[in-house]
């Protein structure tokens, strides 16, 4: 159920995150869909019929922006990426899309930069076009469509070449078939492209570079001529090397990174999603008892590379690669951020304004006059409790309260 607002409605809670930082003894006045106060009540010269909205006990803040989403896969110990990709029609991975995007909204993700199909096609781009519509609830979605891999790089694999199986992503070899494939699925409707940087070439072996430099460049050049922007998958020293020269916005996973390119993409103004916790959920699947067991390999590797992120000054761009793990569970990220050595208002930080500014949405992310009014609500604080990101208890986006109440 949502609910549209009366004209003027003012919440009041315990304390309000704007983005940036901290206050109490503020309220947010919200008309129509759009905030036009955020400050202490003293200071508001109120409305007449004004509706005061008490939110005790709760931190009111921006909606959460989410870096790195897959509303159209579920939990791989569910069902593993290759059957998800292999056996699950794209009909029936819209309908359990338009599920996920429920529980996403419900989490009080607002926003999500949804960063491929796997096999589904264009299928991000209709479940986009019907949340719009407002058919089904569900959070502003950035779409990447069906991303882009460099030929033979893709799984699914383990067949024999008389076999063709559809694959998890568009391939695309040499410069004009690259430029190509970039123009056809900004056509089809996809608001940026993902490249694949690296990936396993067979099944088992460990990632190598992709593309080309002039691959790279080209696909950069073509989405940049028609006012879009590329991210890259990547993980290798080297294919995180090409995707930032080549000009991307996002490095996505980046576990082999090092603290020059670290710096280098600080300096070019680079983000880095480091997606925690779709490791930690991949390593908890393939039988690491967490908590009971010692951390495996990949999870210390995986805490020094971003150690070596904090220590760079790098932007974090607070993404999870939900999907690999349970949809509408988008804290989990928020929770191994802090754990892994980020402080609790860097990490609000990156899920509101600096992802908005991230992702080029001049009217979100932040709670300041004129913007957006995507606004949610959690039990308590989270700069005392990361945890407390799973208790939402309001839900507004657009102006519409879609949750109210735990």
């Amino acid at each position: 159920m949502s609910a549209v607002l009366e004209a003027q409605t003012m919440l009041v809670p315990d304390r309000v995150f704007d983005g940036q930082e901290m206050h109490t003894d503020w309220v947010v006045l919200v008309e129509g869909n759009t905030i036009s106060y955020a400050g202490t009540l003293n200071r508001l010269d109120k409305p007449e019929n004004t509706t005061e909205m008490l939110l005790t006990g709760t931190t009111l803040m921006p909606g959460i922006i989410e870096g790195h989403s897959h509303l159209l896969l579920h939990p791989y110990n569910e069902t593993n990426w290759n059957d998800q990709v292999l056996k699950e029609s794209p009909v029936e991975r819209a309908i359990r899309g338009t599920v996920h995007a429920k529980s996403t909204l419900m989490a009080g993700v607002t926003t999500t930069r949804d960063l491929g199909a796997e096999g589904a096609g264009y299928t991000d781009v209709y479940l986009k076009k019907t949340i719009e519509d407002g058919i089904v609830p569900g959070p502003r979605m950035l779409v990447a469509g069906p991303a882009i891999v460099a030929t033979g790089a893709y799984g699914p694999k383990g067949f024999h070449d008389g076999v063709t199986v559809p694959l998890g992503a568009e391939p695309a070899s040499g410069v004009p078939e690259a430029i190509e494939t970039v123009r056809r699925q900004m056509g089809k409707g996809a608001d940026f492209i993902k490249i694949y940087a690296d990936y396993r070439w067979t099944t088992g072996a460990s990632s190598q570079p992709t593309f080309l430099q002039e691959e790279i460049n080209a696909m950069v050049a073509t989405a940049t001529s028609a006012g879009k922007y590329v991210v890259a998958h990547a993980s290798t020293p080297e294919g995180i090397r090409r995707a930032i020269k080549g000009g991307v916005e996002t490095i996505e996973h980046g576990d082999g990174a090092t603290l020059e390119l670290f710096q280098l993409m600080k300096e070019k103004g680079i983000g880095f999603c480091p997606t925690l916790a779709a490791g930690d959920a991949i390593t908890q699947y393939r039988g690491w008892n967490k908590g009971k067991e010692p951390e495996p390999e990949r999870i210390i590797k995986k805490r020094a590379s971003f150690k070596l992120a904090l220590d760079s000054g790098v932007d974090i761009v607070f993404g999870g690669d939900v999907g690999v793990f349970t949809h509408g569970e988008n804290y989990r990220e928020m929770e191994l951020l802090v754990d892994y050595g980020m402080k609790p208002l860097a990490v609000l930080t990156s899920a509101t304004s600096l992802n908005a500014r991230m992702f080029h949405l001049d009217k979100l992310g932040n709670l300041r006059k004129g913007f957006t009014a995507d606004i949610i609500a959690v039990k308590g604080n989270p700069l005392k409790d990361i945890s407390n990101m799973k208790q939402v208890v309001f839900v507004m986006k657009d102006g519409v309260v879609y949750k109210e109440g735990s």
